[in-house]
């Protein structure tokens, strides 16, 4: 019997590593790399990087979209002083699920997910809700799951240690870093 084709969207794979792993005996999984919020460029690329040597590493295609930094910025104009989990988050969350969503149904996709609900950061109500919506809009099943409950986010931060992985030290948007860079003054 053949595995469910699973599109696991990915943010920095020093998170999805652990997904991946947790998911990949059950499903035909592909990662997909859509992350036009990741500033700078260098960030971006380093991020990408680390995901095409897990992939390779576990023996699954990565799939990356377009770098649209400027849809990004349009989306989230005025909502630049919102706070982590705050309006502009969910623009974001909106934005790569519905891409990742869309990806899913126009290529037999039978379901879809996201790393980003492994971070203590994000909101992984909203982002499961966004997601379930965007299921039933693209007609593809939505995995929802918090995957920092069950010591999740701890375990990825284990994993990624053992696989020598880059940790980031904010979100991906030009936002949070300055908020990181704040925060260190």
């Amino acid at each position: 019997m053949l595995s469910p084709k699973f599109l696991l969207h990915v943010c920095c794979i020093g998170c999805g590593a652990y997904v991946l792993e947790l998911l990949k005996g059950d499903y035909e999984m592909t990662l997909y790399f859509y992350n036009p919020n990741i500033e700078p460029r260098a960030e971006y690329d380093k991020r990408l990087q680390e995901a095409a040597k897990v992939a390779a590493q576990f023996g699954i295609e990565l799939i990356e979209e377009e770098y649209d930094n400027e849809r990004w910025h349009k989306l989230v104009r005025s909502h630049e002083q919102d706070p982590e989990r705050g309006e502009r988050c969910r623009i974001c969350y909106r934005m790569r699920l519905e891409k990742t969503a869309q990806y899913a149904s126009e290529h037999g996709f039978n379901i879809f997910t996201t790393t980003l609900t492994i971070s203590p950061h994000k909101d992984a109500e909203a982002i499961n809700a966004i997601g379930l919506e965007l299921g039933k809009k693209y007609g593809v099943e939505f995995l929802a799951r918090d995957f920092k409950k069950q010591d999740g986010f701890k375990k990825t931060c284990e994993l990624s240690r053992d696989l020598n992985l880059y940790r980031q030290e904010y979100c991906g948007c030009g936002d949070s870093l300055k908020n990181m860079m704040a925060r260190k003054k």
